[in-house]
This record gives C-alpha cells, sequence and structure tokens, in this order.
C-alpha cells in the first residue's frame, strides 16, 4: 500500500471532532431578518445599531421552529433539524427569557452546527 493511500484512508477513517460555540440562542428566522434590516452602504452598519436589542427581541419562544447561537462578535450559526428539536426541549423546560445564554456542542459545517448538545449557561 502507498503512503498516500495509507494516509488518506487513515483521515477518512478519523472520527470528526466536535467542538463548542458559546452565545445566545435566539429565533434564527427573527435575527436574519434584523440582520438583512440595514443599510448596506453604511460602513458602521454594527456601530449605530444595538445588537443587544435585536437579541432580547429575538429571544426564542415556545413557537420557535428554527434556531441559532449568536456568538460574541454577533455572528450567528443555525443548527440542523435535530438541534432545533433540542433547543426547543430546552426553550420549554426552561421557558422564556430575554437572554437565553447557552453553550451548543457539535460539528460545524459552513454556518450550521450540527448539534451534538445545548445546555444552559448561566
Amino acid at each position: 500500500m502507498s503512503p498516500r493511500l495509507a494516509c488518506l484512508l487513515f483521515l477518512a477513517s478519523a472520527p470528526a471532532l466536535a467542538d463548542s460555540w458559546p452565545g445566545v440562542l435566539v429565533d434564527s428566522k427573527c435575527y436574519a431578518s434584523e440582520e438583512r434590516n440595514v443599510n448596506p452602504a453604511d460602513p458602521t452598519s454594527t456601530a449605530d445599531r444595538d445588537m443587544n436589542l435585536e437579541v432580547r427581541y429575538c429571544s426564542p419562544s415556545a413557537k420557535t421552529k428554527a434556531f441559532a447561537v449568536v456568538r460574541q462578535d454577533w455572528s450567528s450559526l443555525t443548527f440542523d433539524a435535530a438541534g432545533d428539536a433540542k433547543a426547543a426541549e430546552l426553550v420549554r423546560k426552561v421557558g422564556r427569557k430575554p437572554y437565553f445564554s447557552v453553550v451548543v456542542t457539535g460539528e460545524r459545517t459552513k454556518d450550521t452546527i450540527n448539534v451534538t448538545s445545548i445546555t444552559e449557561s448561566k
């Protein structure tokens, strides 16, 4: 077996490593709408906005179907279907909060997390 083939087989069989993302749990559709609601010609678009207000405005409720975690730099990562279900269960269990701090664990693919777990952080 060639060294290249052996290396390729090793990498293909290596398990993907999970990572974690602390942030604020939000309704992903609401937050995406708030992100689109800016003047694209304004170079200081985030400086002129109250990002904390946007996060609180998009706090998830029991009716929320699609979730995201907003990170410290205000970027957001959406969840896969299983993650949406786990987040909905957490929101139903804990109830609505104006600022829902969480730690999300899973594997990231572009701007989506394949969620393994979601825990509330204090």
